[in-house]
């Protein structure tokens, strides 16, 4: 794991800008950075898998939305003026990763795209997580336009994995549990 703190920060003399909380929102902000680009390489191999027009229609427009995310977390370094740099995302690498697995593991049809789904909803989850927590870091340190622009993306997130509930429970699951395994 990288060294997230400078051991000289913290003297009590600092404001809350030179924070470690700020040292640790700024490695976060280049973690989901990286997370939302790998992203947008990732959601269009779903998309290609997937056989459910409301699946494809779910996932084409959140590729949409995350390469507007991305210009939104451009514009959070641009207010905090730092330079928009990705760190590789571990958690988000597995995570794309098991869905292309999920991917390689189904047949292609109803069970193929409810595993998408279960990939999917995985990821949303971990950016509901990550902007949560950076949305309540953002306001801990006053920086009032990056919670906002935050707290966007996270309402952005929220309505996709509830967009992917609706879609899996409409029919994709339905189908997927009345598909008989094949001996």
């Amino acid at each position: 794991m990288k060294n997230l703190f400078n051991k000289n920060w913290g003297n009590g003399n600092d404001s809350r800008l030179s924070s470690q909380l700020m040292q640790l929102f700024e490695s976060e902000l280049k973690d989901i950075y990286w997370a939302e680009k790998a992203l947008v390489k990732a959601i269009p191999k779903m998309i290609k898998n997937a056989t459910s027009t409301e699946l494809v229609e779910a996932l084409t427009s959140h590729l949409d939305e995350t390469n507007e995310q991305i210009s939104r977390l451009e514009l959070v370094f641009k207010v905090i003026d730092k330079k928009a740099m990705a760190e590789k995302c571990d958690a988000m690498a597995g995570l794309i990763e098991e869905a292309g697995e999920i991917m390689e593991a189904c047949e292609e049809g109803v069970m193929c795209d409810a595993g998408i789904i279960s990939a999917v909803q995985k990821i949303e989850h971990y950016e509901i997580a990550t902007y949560g927590t950076l949305r309540q870091f953002a306001e801990t340190l006053g920086l009032d336009q990056v919670e906002s622009l935050l707290a966007t993306t996270l309402k952005e997130e929220k309505a996709s994995d509830q967009k992917l509930s609706k879609v899996a429970k409409k029919s994709i699951n339905v189908k997927a549990s009345e598909e008989m395994v094949q001996a």
